[in-house]
């Protein structure tokens, strides 16, 4: 395994090498997992993705395994147990963006809009994978840039809809991460697994 070719960022720990191998770039198409790594992305702006992976089975219990319903009712004493779990990352304006974003996730159920996106599960999901785009570049490694403008739109449509902490650099993020682009480089053994299974994913919602 250790000489298939993976990005820079994935051979710094061997925490992110298992990510990539197994996670990074794989469909995520329901509304908890959507959550969960959205959740998992506004931790990150601004600290590095081991922090987050060491941290992640810690935030799971404190985020009551980022159930959609339990954290949008989560109320000011949670907020204060929760800056007080060193598992997490204690930020105080991040913890009240994953309340507000399972709020505004909860709202997206009562869209019926959202059911014409596409072929996935309506509410948050739809809207997500709604912004794939249609076409998108392969890029070496060095190239993949830091935001699209699907990810820019994504940002504008969710903040409308009251969501927190999401621009478009971690809505970018939030798209690689669950397979909305493949940005596997060229050359990673992982592109074309990762191809595969978004393909099945979308032909069995279709």
């Amino acid at each position: 395994m250790n000489d298939r070719k993976r990005p820079a960022w994935a051979e710094r720990s061997d925490l992110e090498r298992n990510y990539y191998d197994t996670e990074w770039g794989m469909p995520v198409v329901s509304e908890k997992g959507i959550f969960e790594r959205m959740s998992l992305e506004v931790f990150q702006s601004g600290l590095s993705w081991t922090t987050i992976l060491k941290r992640r089975p810690g935030m799971r219990e404190a985020f009551s395994n980022f159930d959609v319903d339990t954290v949008a009712a989560f109320d000011a004493s949670d907020i204060g147990r929760l800056l007080e779990d060193e598992r997490i990352i204690r930020n105080r304006r991040k913890v009240i963006s994953i309340i507000a974003n399972a709020q505004a996730t909860v709202e997206l159920r009562n869209d019926p809009t959202l059911a014409s996106r596409g072929r996935l599960e309506s509410g948050l999901p739809a809207l997500v994978w709604s912004y794939r785009p249609s076409n998108h570049p392969t890029y070496d490694e060095i190239n993949i840039p830091a935001q699209i403008p699907e990810s820019t739109t994504l940002a504008k449509d969710l903040k409308s809809r009251g969501f927190l902490h999401v621009g478009p650099v971690t809505m970018y993020a939030l798209m690689q991460a669950v397979g909305i682009v493949n940005d596997h480089p060229k050359g990673s053994w992982r592109r074309p697994i990762v191809a595969q299974a978004v393909e099945e994913v979308l032909t069995q919602g279709s």
